[in-house]
């Protein structure tokens, strides 16, 4: 009999053990996603920083050398579409706001405690950040096709070779254009799979917090 209730005692330990073994190995993987997610962020949120300075320094030198067209010799045309950078900047905006409310609930105490807003945050952050890069590209693409008016980077790489002392610098303008756009379409993909590291880390934390709550409700015989 005592050696019957010393088997059932090890094999009720062996089991708890397991369990906890267990719980760890999902509490290891959450952690593991989360830092995975965290760094993810954090690159989306430089390239959209270095997308919104290259596009905004554009429109910058187009406002401080763009005259009226009663000027001889104006450096730019008349008919000129400076909306595909204005779409990069403001999709820049909204990834570098969205992925500036995932670090801060992330890394804010009072704000990672609000489980249901850290979730929400978690997944709705890189969802936005996506949605704002591709409206961005979608929306350059769609405007840039265009053969009535110039832009950006359509008149900037046609003049690269012409030597400029002062600003406009042609050349520069045209690298920065490709540059802005080339990082934009990076941001996509980059932003592809920090939503998918929310997710999942979504699915192992409730999944993480069922199993604690199975452990602590008593089991009736």
């Amino acid at each position: 009999m005592e050696k019957s209730s010393r088997s059932q005692g090890s094999a009720s330990s062996f089991e708890a053990d397991s369990q906890d073994l267990h719980l760890q190995s999902k509490m290891r993987t959450a952690r593991m996603v989360d830092s995975a997610r965290v760094g993810t962020t954090v690159l989306a949120l430089l390239i959209g920083l270095t997308v919104l300075g290259i596009s905004a320094n554009t429109l910058r030198v187009y406002q401080d050398t763009h005259v009226a067209h009663e000027f001889m010799l104006p450096l730019w045309p008349d008919e000129f579409n400076i909306r595909p950078t204005v779409s990069l900047v403001v999709g820049s905006v909204i990834v570098f706001v969205a992925n500036v409310v995932a670090l801060c609930f992330s890394h804010v105490g009072a704000l990672r405690a609000k489980t249901t807003a850290h979730t929400s945050a978690t997944f709705l952050a890189p969802l936005v950040g996506l949605a704002g890069a591709l409206v961005a590209v979608v929306f350059y693409y769609a405007v840039n096709a265009s053969d009535v008016s110039d832009s950006f980077l359509s008149w900037t790489c046609r003049w690269r070779d012409v030597p400029m002392s002062q600003a406009p610098h042609w050349d520069t303008l045209c690298q920065q254009g490709h540059a802005g756009l080339y990082l934009a379409i990076l941001l996509i993909p980059v932003e592809v799979v920090a939503l998918a590291l929310a997710a999942f880390q979504v699915k192992v934390e409730r999944y993480t917090d069922r199993y604690l709550g199975a452990r602590k409700t008593p089991v009736l015989s």
